[in-house]
């Protein structure tokens, strides 16, 4: 336990020194939730202002930016600089050294959700009808052990300028079907079916869900968030390689 809480303040500290970290988990959700938002560019689904809609899909986005671009990238540079395969030689382990990038993540996440939800309610976001902060929590907590087992298990199999090509065209995939922007059920039939079996897709419906962003049929983004927060830190801990 000690060496897991030790790990992961030194993750934590990395994550804060590293500029870009900083830009990508706040600089972009926080200039994109406010242009967005004094803009009328985008559909809205039902809900009343556009910030309302946007408030949730934005908090989805930060998540995703941080626990699988940031962390994805930011790993495989340092495999790729051999500062993984150093740890491995000490009793640090596989298992804690990736739990203890997942939970500095989710401290960043705090951080995130505090300066957006600020941000939100000074644009005039409501957040009425059924508001769940628990739920939306439960929500991001899985989303970020599911987003940063994908980012790990890019980092842990691919060269350093593979993974920064990788995460960032998948993020602007997930970006464009996961209902962050546009309302997935503004999306063709069958990419609709796609964006909620994804991670993006399932976390984006339980955060509009839970904090009254727009209407969402049924449960099922629970069932798909658990999958994936299951199967992609498994599939990160069985393929992750040092070096």
């Amino acid at each position: 336990m000690r060496a897991l809480l030790a790990q992961t303040r030194v993750e934590l500290t990395l994550t804060l020194r590293r500029g870009e970290s900083v830009l990508l988990a706040l600089g972009i959700p926080v200039l994109l939730l406010a242009f967005f938002a004094s803009v009328d560019v985008l559909p809205k689904g039902d809900a009343r202002d556009a910030v309302d809609f946007l408030a949730p899909g934005i908090l989805a986005l930060a998540v995703m930016s941080t626990a699988m671009v940031g962390l994805g990238i930011g790993t495989g540079f340092e495999r790729q600089y051999g500062v993984l395969k150093r740890l491995g030689s000490t009793p640090l382990g596989r298992p804690r050294l990736l739990a203890a990038k997942t939970i500095g993540i989710l401290a960043v996440e705090v951080l995130q959700v505090v300066v957006l939800v600020v941000e939100a309610r000074l644009l005039g976001w409501h957040a009425t009808h059924g508001w769940s902060a628990a739920a939306a929590l439960g929500a991001i907590a899985l989303a970020t052990v599911a987003f940063a087992g994908l980012g790990l298990l890019m980092a842990g199999t691919l060269r350093g300028e593979v993974v920064l090509a990788a995460a960032n065209g998948l993020y602007l995939v997930l970006l464009l079907l996961g209902g962050m922007v546009v309302p997935i059920a503004k999306l063709p039939g069958g990419l609709q079916a796609l964006s909620r079996a994804l991670p993006a897709g399932a976390l984006s419906d339980a955060l509009h869900a839970a904090l009254g962003g727009a209407h969402v049929g049924g449960s099922g983004y629970w069932i798909v968030l658990a999958v994936w927060a299951v199967a992609a830190p498994l599939a990160a801990a069985f393929t992750f390689r040092w070096e």
